[in-house]
């Protein structure tokens, strides 16, 4: 086995624990030899490490891990940021003609991998430093990444990448929509491009002022528009409706031919799915190791994942699988009505919203299902009380929790805190063991909400939400910024606490999967985005999705193992077989 430390530099407070508890607490140092070292920070010397982990479970804030790792991976990582920091194993190899997908928990190293191959990291081996590239080349001798390397040093490949973080985009860039994609355009073709990803309309648009779906098109569109034959994308989907995504998904995937390589990171398994013909699986340590799989087939790559066990490996990196429930489609509800509303209607500027007539049960979850602009989060504030009609009514004698869609990240409050003076039985067995814990919120407890990350921010947020007595529960994309078992996981949450307390929850989002995972009947919005919004419904699942695919023209099965629906293609046999029989929805 080879052994690493890591000490997670933003967890260790020497001063909280009474001054290094850790190296107080270690055999090796009572021995006399320097095994943790007492700096700004705790620093531990791998080389006389014993691997005991007592300084592990001693540490009261969770900064430290020892990893015993398989010897076939050897001692050197592919990047290390520095001593006692994260470490990367193996890298994603890009085959072209292929979309390949990356996927694996937050934290587990798929932003650094792409980053290395997209040339915006230059790996250090384990070292001090960065290593040119002739000794990657020479690490990767005799493998798909020795000839990858020699390709990209030779410039016979040209790599365009799209980052994660398009957010910051407005940080750096200034003017018009269309001034930076004329500087990016090195094809010509900047209206068809446009034209492809709906960016004709905001062309005239300041950077400034667009939202995070126009800032996410725009990324993807100057990345394509530059002449490479390697495009990388770290979440392309992120920000973008159910039917951006999957015409984004057709988008990308389409760029892959026998002189052109795609790469992708995604969290949507129905979009990694649709767009990906490889994955690679990456596993390990949240923020203290991963590893890159070999490829495999996206179907059985995700089924894999999904069942949490690499068996050519022989590594599982989850202790109990996720499994689909194969729904009927058919709505099956025990409670009775709980609320209602009744001829809604409410005015936005030039946006008009109309919820005719429908109602919630108790014990029940309600997905809601319609694009960006289309009065989703418009209507969950009327029934949360936030924004009041203009015309209509709605049942007011019921308790509310809500969850808004932007979270409010900027206080320096303490999550403890925080969680105390919203959840009434914070310290209650039931919310501890129900909501707190698979949420994972113990590491959380002593930071302040202006150093969390968007998906710690959204695990609290999600706990504030379900741990509040209500009747009814509303959660607005609750899945933004998790990973794929972070969004399962909560799915899981949320139904199981509806379940036991035979409460409701009302759920919008943008991941089909999810709403599919949690969902007794749907809630669907027509109309046209930024212009008029129609609520439909609830539905049961059969003639909820049925409705919302048609309008995507997209049909879905069902997987024969693990039961997660999945696209069809476009104009396959299966996808015209259904279409034809009006069952877009899995059968």
């Amino acid at each position: 086995m080879s052994r690493i430390a890591v000490v997670r530099r933003q967890d260790c407070n020497p001063e909280g624990c009474g001054d290094f508890l850790c190296e107080r607490k270690c055999p090796v140092n009572r021995k006399g030899i320097n095994c943790i070292e007492k700096k700004d920070k705790a620093f531990i010397h791998e080389d006389v490490c014993i691997g005991c982990d007592i300084c592990v479970k001693v540490c009261p804030f969770k900064a430290i891990d020892i990893i015993n790792l398989p010897q076939e991976l050897g001692d050197t990582p592919i990047h290390r940021y520095g001593r006692n920091g994260f470490h990367i194993y193996n890298l994603p190899i890009p085959i072209f003609g292929k979309v390949v997908g990356v996927m694996g928990r937050n934290g587990i190293g798929k932003s650094t991998a792409i980053k290395i191959l997209a040339g915006a990291l230059r790996p250090n081996l384990g070292k001090d430093e960065e290593v040119n590239y002739d000794e990657l080349i020479d690490h990767f001798k005799g493998t798909e990444a020795q000839i990858f390397f020699e390709k990209v040093k030779k410039e016979e490949i040209v790599i365009s990448y799209k980052p994660q973080q398009v957010d910051l985009i407005p940080k750096v860039q200034e003017g018009k929509v269309k001034d930076l994609l004329e500087k990016a355009d090195e094809k010509g073709k900047l209206n068809e491009i446009a034209e492809q990803l709906s960016l004709t309309k905001i062309l005239d648009n300041d950077i400034k002022n667009l939202s995070g779906g126009e800032l996410q098109r725009l990324a993807i569109a100057a990345a394509v528009l530059k002449k490479a034959n390697f495009y990388v994308f770290d979440e392309p989907t992120s920000y973008l409706d159910v039917k951006q995504r999957m015409r984004v998904s057709k988008f990308i995937r389409d760029l892959a031919d026998e002189d052109t390589a795609v790469m992708v990171v995604e969290h949507d398994l129905i979009v990694l799915d649709y767009m990906t013909d490889l994955v690679h699986l990456m596993y390990g340590k949240e923020t203290a190791y991963g590893i890159v799989s070999q490829p495999k087939s996206t179907r059985k790559g995700i089924n894999i994942y999904l069942e949490g066990y690499l068996k050519e490996e022989n590594i599982r990196f989850r202790d109990r699988p996720i499994k689909f429930i194969e729904k009927s489609g058919a709505a099956k509800l025990s409670g009775n009505e709980l609320t209602s509303w009744k001829n809604i209607k409410k005015q936005l500027d030039a946006f008009k919203l109309e919820a005719p007539e429908g109602e919630f049960n108790s014990q029940e979850v309600v997905g809601v299902m319609g694009e960006n602009g289309i009065g989703k989060t418009s209507f969950i504030k009327i029934l949360a009380k936030v924004l009041d009609p203009d015309e209509g009514e709605v049942d007011e004698q019921i308790k509310v929790a809500y969850k808004p869609q932007y979270l409010e990240g900027d206080s320096d409050d303490i999550v403890m805190s925080v969680l105390a003076l919203k959840v009434k039985d914070v310290n209650s067995t039931l919310f501890k063991n129900q909501i707190a814990a698979p949420l994972n919120l113990e590491p959380l407890m002593t930071k302040q909400l202006n150093q969390l990350s968007g998906g710690e921010l959204q695990r609290v947020a999600i706990a504030i939400c379900l741990g509040q007595d209500a009747e009814l529960y509303l959660l607005d994309e609750p899945s933004a910024y998790l990973d794929v078992e972070q969004r399962l996981l909560v799915s899981k949450i949320i139904r199981d606490v509806m379940e036991v307390s035979g409460k409701t929850a009302v759920v919008v989002d943008h991941d089909l999967l999810f709403l599919d995972y949690i969902s007794n009947r749907l809630l669907v919005f027509d109309g046209e985005p930024a212009v008029e919004g129609i609520a439909k419904g609830p539905f049961d699942m059969r003639e909820g999705m049925n409705h919302f695919l048609k309008d995507l023209n997209m049909t879905f099965r069902r997987d024969p193992e693990s039961h997660r629906p999945r696209a069809n293609k476009e104009d396959s046999q299966k996808d015209s077989e259904q279409k034809s029989s009006g069952d877009y929805y899995y059968v």
